[in-house]
């Protein structure tokens, strides 16, 4: 059987990785948009975790396997539809992702100083689509409307010491326009309470230990909630402890501020706020603020819904940064989607009403959860993908040409796929610039550049 999985995330990987390891005689060819691969795992993780990244080992003995292919530099949907797809491959998987981002949906959201915590990430992270941001960080307070890991990520990379981040990936261009920012507070508003926060005890805890960086919790905030919470499961009931203790502790002097830097750095979480308009300039051209609603929780636990009180409260900030989700789009009229989720109609991955064809990682179930969360739906959908293989659902007995077929059509299109030892040798030049610069790697931002090293 020839399997054709389409996004080389982690998503895509661990697909792949599946069915060749339970399936003897499949061959898996995975295609990517990029000509380098790994998704968020390269252009998500934030750059201070470098551990997180360890599974590109994994990822690479995969595409290592004589019976896998990578295809870099092909985008589905336009240099090769679903439905030719379908006819070079007995299954096809997709596995693309969350390419876009959730809108606010409020006035002034398109002013300058507001940016997508998506391109922000894909900005210091080396997206090609975002290499060109140029966020302005001339303001001393920032804002970001959010309480999920990505939005602590983006905290502590505005706030963290140069001398941490020089020894990491982050791109030279934001590392320089880190180096001039004049931001030192940070503000992360979310519109529930202490006990809805989405990040994880290992974020926030990172982010109360950054260095020169005070945080700012108020205790009141906090009045009430060891009882509230002392029935909850264990991961929330430690993580809103970390809070209240934090909370509650006097601040403690501030660590001698690193020698040259201009005043304490701080941070701290705002509750029960729900943005309702980023308030202009008075030349109107730019963020000077954001209007929010106060709000009180009805229902409890995660289910509790924030519904505002009737008073506003404004916040002065230069930089917005809006940190509500990633969002899936639909890849080819082919393929059924459904906009109102932003998820491919599956059952345990397998795509409703056209058989033969999958879906795996957040495209499947939502942009959510961590890593080993893909690992395990992307094993569940690779099952669904063998289950059918093995019970004849899927047809194999007319052969396919698998990427032979497809081949001819990018070369009709005027499309030239990179191979994983192409990646290799672009890997090993962003290695090599990294090592001169004192960093694991200095990552290439411009596709043109990463085809002409591989002589494309």
């Amino acid at each position: 059987p020839r399997v054709c999985v389409v996004g080389s995330g982690p998503a895509g990987f661990y697909t792949a990785q599946h069915i060749l390891k339970h399936h003897g005689g499949a061959l898996v060819d995975i295609y990517e948009k990029l000509p380098v691969p790994f998704g968020l795992v390269r252009f998500g993780v934030a750059p201070d975790h470098p551990e997180v990244k360890n599974v590109i080992n994994t990822f690479t003995q995969t595409a290592h396997s004589e019976r896998c292919a990578y295809y870099g530099n092909v985008t589905v949907g336009r240099d090769v539809t679903v439905p030719e797809l379908q006819q070079a491959y007995h299954a096809v998987v997709l596995s693309y992702g969350a390419e876009d981002n959730r809108v606010l949906g409020i006035p002034g959201e398109n002013l300058l100083g507001v940016y997508s915590a998506r391109a922000f990430v894909g900005w210091y992270n080396g997206l090609p689509e975002n290499r060109d941001l140029k966020p302005d960080l001339s303001c001393e307070t920032a804002l970001i409307l959010g309480h999920g890991n990505v939005a602590l990520d983006i905290a502590r990379i505005l706030l963290s010491p140069l001398q941490l981040l020089r020894k990491t990936d982050i791109t030279d261009s934001s590392l320089a326009a880190l180096a001039c920012s004049k931001v030192k507070r940070v503000w992360l508003v979310g519109r529930r309470g202490p006990l809805q926060v989405a990040f994880t005890i290992k974020e926030l805890r990172e982010m109360i230990n950054l260095p020169g960086a005070r945080v700012v919790l108020d205790p009141a905030d906090f009045t009430g909630l060891e009882s509230a919470v002392k029935d909850a499961p264990r991961p929330r009931k430690r993580l809103t402890e970390l809070m209240i203790k934090t909370a509650l502790e006097k601040p403690v002097e501030m660590q001698a501020v690193a020698a040259g830097e201009a005043g304490p750095r701080e941070w701290g979480l705002k509750f029960q706020r729900s943005p309702q308009e980023v308030l202009p300039s008075a030349d109107g051209s730019r963020a000077r603020g954001v209007r929010m609603a106060l709000t009180h929780l009805e229902g409890l636990g995660d289910s509790a819904k924030a519904i505002p009180t009737g008073d506003v409260e404004e916040l002065e900030c230069g930089l917005v940064l809006s940190s509500i989700g990633y969002r899936s789009l639909p890849l080819d009229p082919a393929v059924p989607f459904d906009s109102q989720r932003g998820v491919i109609p599956n059952s345990s991955g397998r795509v409703e009403g056209v058989p033969g064809l999958y879906c795996s990682g957040w495209v499947k179930r939502g942009p959510t959860g961590v890593i080993i969360t893909t690992m395990n739906d992307s094993f569940d959908t690779a099952q669904s993908v063998l289950e059918d293989l093995q019970g004849g659902v899927l047809d194999i007995s007319p052969s396919r040409e698998g990427f032979g077929l497809v081949e001819s059509i990018l070369h009709s299109r005027g499309v030239r796929p990179v191979s994983f030892s192409d990646w290799e040798k672009i890997d090993a030049a962003e290695v090599a610039r990294g090592k001169a610069a004192g960093k694991p790697r200095e990552k290439i931002v411009d596709p043109a550049e990463m085809l002409r090293i591989i002589g494309h």
